[in-house]
This record gives C-alpha cells, sequence and structure tokens, in this order.
C-alpha cells in the first residue's frame, strides 16, 4: 500500500522507509522544517538543514519521493512558546508530546491523507498490536529505547492510520545495521536530543527571552513563608529538586528540596524531603486508548520519561482523572501522567497543580 514516512533526517526513519519498500510499499518521504534552514541547526538537533539533506539523501538513494513542508510557524507557535509558557506557569512541560501532537501528527497525517496514503509510518521505538477491539499502543521490544510515554497523547482515530515498524527491533544496534545493509548514509549518525530547538543549551535562557518578566533573582522561602535564601532565576527549578538551593539546602538539619515553584512571585519554596510527596494527584487533558472506565481502574503509572511504573488507581472525572498512588511519589505539575496495563497504553494526562502533600 501507499505509506507516507516521516522522515527527521536521521537513522530510525531511514530504515523504517527502506524496509517499507524492501517490503514492497509504495513509500512516499515527507520531512517537516522545524527551524530555520538558513541557520546551522545545532547538534543533537533535527529537522532542519542537513537533516533535511539527509532525509533527501535516503529518498534519492532508494528511489522514493520527498517532500519538505515548512512547519516553522507551527512548531513555534504549539510547542515552543507553549514549552516557555508552561515554565511561566510553574511547570515542567513535555515539549515532545506537543511536537508528536502539533505538528508531526497533525501536519503529517494530514499530508498523507491528501496523497492517498493508507497508513504513515515513523520511528517511534513503540509497538501498534491490532487487538480485539482496535488497535493497541505498546511498549517496544527494547524497552531501552520505549518512547511510549512520549505517544500517550496519540488518539484512535490517529493510532488506526499510524504504523511503527521499529517497535520490534532487538536493539538500536540491529537498526544501525540494517542502515549500513541498506547502504544508507546515515547509519552512523548520532540520535537527535530531547529539547532541540534550545540552540544555546539553555532552555532558561529561551525561556527569559520569551517570558522577560520572568528573569532575574528571587526568594527561596519554606513552608510557611519565610524567606531563607535566594536564587538566580525560578526557572531552574521543579519540583523534587534537590540542587541550587545554596545555603538553604540543609536547615536544622534536615536536606530540603523544592516542593512548589511560584512564578509570579519569583519564589521558590522548599521542604523537607517528604513533604514534597503526593499520594493523589490530579490530571488533565486526558487522553483515553480504551473506553474510559466510570469506576475507575487499578493500573500502573508513569510520571516521568525515565522512572519506573507505580500502582495506582485512576478515576475519570469530568475534566480529567485523579489518581491514587499506592506509595506517595514525586509528581512535578506539567510532566506527563501515563497508564500502562503490561506493555499496552491505556492513556494519560498533564499533571495538574493540585497535588496534596502527604507525610511518608
Amino acid at each position: 500500500m501507499r505509506i507516507l514516512v516521516a522522515m527527521s533526517g536521521g537513522v530510525d526513519s531511514s530504515v523504517v522507509a527502506a524496509r517499507l519498500l524492501e517490503e514492497g510499499h509504495e513509500v512516499v518521504g515527507a520531512t517537516l522544517q522545524l527551524y530555520d534552514s538558513r541557520g546551522a541547526a545545532k547538534k543533537g538537533a533535527c529537522c532542519a538543514g542537513q537533516d533535511i539533506r539527509d532525509a533527501r539523501a535516503v529518498a534519492d538513494r532508494l528511489g522514493f519521493p520527498h517532500y519538505v513542508i515548512d512547519a516553522e510557524r507551527r512548531f513555534q507557535d504549539s510547542v515552543i512558546e507553549r514549552f516557555a509558557d508552561a515554565y511561566a506557569a510553574g511547570e515542567t512541560p513535555v515539549p515532545c508530546v506537543a511536537c508528536n501532537q502539533g505538528v508531526k501528527f497533525t501536519d503529517l497525517l494530514g499530508l498523507a491523507k491528501e496523497i492517498g496514503a493508507e497508513a504513515m509510518a515513523t520511528g517511534h521505538y513503540v509497538r501498534r498490536v491490532e487487538g480485539p477491539q482496535g488497535a493497541e499502543l505498546h511498549r517496544p521490544v527494547d524497552e531501552a529505547r520505549d518512547q511510549s510515554w512520549f505517544l500517550f497523547a496519540t488518539t484512535r482515530a490517529q493510532l488506526d492510520f499510524l504504523r511503527f515498524p521499529l517497535g520490534d527491533m532487538p536493539d538500536k544496534a540491529a537498526v544501525r545495521q540494517e542502515a549500513e545493509r541498506y547502504g544508507l548514509v546515515v547509519a552512523g549518525k548520532p540520535d537527535s536530543q530531547d529539547l532541540c530547538f534550545v540552540s544555546d543549551g539553555s532552555y532558561v535562557d529561551l525561556v527569559e527571552r520569551m517570558h522577560p518578566e520572568m528573569a532575574g533573582p528571587g526568594e527561596i522561602v519554606d513552608q510557611s513563608g519565610h524567606v531563607v535564601g535566594a536564587h538566580e532565576g525560578v526557572m531552574r527549578f521543579t519540583v523534587g529538586q534537590s540542587k541550587r538551593l545554596g545555603n538553604a539546602a540543609r536547615l536544622q538539619g534536615e536536606r530540603q528540596m523544592v516542593v512548589g515553584v511560584e512564578p509570579g512571585r519569583k519564589r521558590v519554596i522548599i521542604g523537607p524531603r517528604a513533604h514534597a510527596f503526593v499520594s493523589a494527584l490530579s490530571v488533565r487533558d486526558v487522553n483515553w486508548l480504551v473506553d474510559a472506565p466510570p469506576e475507575g481502574l487499578v493500573c500502573k503509572v508513569q510520571m516521568r520519561a525515565r522512572e519506573e511504573p507505580r500502582t495506582a488507581r485512576v478515576l475519570p472525572t469530568a475534566d480529567g482523572a485523579t489518581v491514587l498512588l499506592d506509595a506517595p511519589a514525586m509528581p512535578a505539575p506539567g510532566q506527563a501522567c501515563v497508564f500502562y496495563q503490561g506493555s499496552r497504553i491505556l492513556g494519560g494526562g498533564f499533571i495538574r497543580r493540585t497535588e496534596q502533600p502527604v507525610t511518608v
């Protein structure tokens, strides 16, 4: 069938295109230009300059058409500005989720349907499994490369149309071997990094440029509001953090960590480690990949990209869901809380700033 392949210019999506072509499909490649191609993107970025040329070189080598879509304005609006706005609101955002849903799975999916493609394939490490009630989203075979947490917002309609050919690959080394077998110039190309749009290596500088009112020093206070220290920028702090607290890192012999951030007042709130834990949290913008059970469900939840899932009870609400944790944790507002049953994603949402402290 005709398949549009989302090509970032890296080894993963290039191997996807080559494999689908080898299987007999009609492949069309497409790359989103996310940055000004006149300015060389920094090492670790994607979808600009050399990456677009690499994607085109792969398409030319394998003999299929390749298109470039100018998505700079959309990327600025839906990813970069939302990222800065979230930090200015005291959250710790997940820009990769916004990128997938804001441009990759919207603009490219639209193009795929316009050209009569029957599916769109990406180089994400995740599995799409046909289940009794339709397509399911699962963790990949290579759990070290797992990207399922970043894809929780994929809708059921999108999942019906998407394909993830690398989900069954044993590891990244096997993918690079495939690239070498196909004779692809990108076989040894390094992986892109998460914050691909931070050109100078500092997301703080980016946020302060877009929200100059947030720049500058502020107070570190304890949970009673007493000033116990000073900081050089509120965007440098997130819930659960213990670095950059200076002399306030230990008060009355007890180690302190960030338990809250008030960006509008440029205040960082600290407390003993136990006070950063919560046993219940609220999530917004929930995307369900199963029918949301009115009575709730017991499952595993993952609240950071690289943390172990933990058991919880998820209760759907009118504006999201309430998550009751079996063991208290330190969730950061703005991060994703993704619901799993075994390897399968059931749904997920973004953590609100409404946590209730508990003592552990």
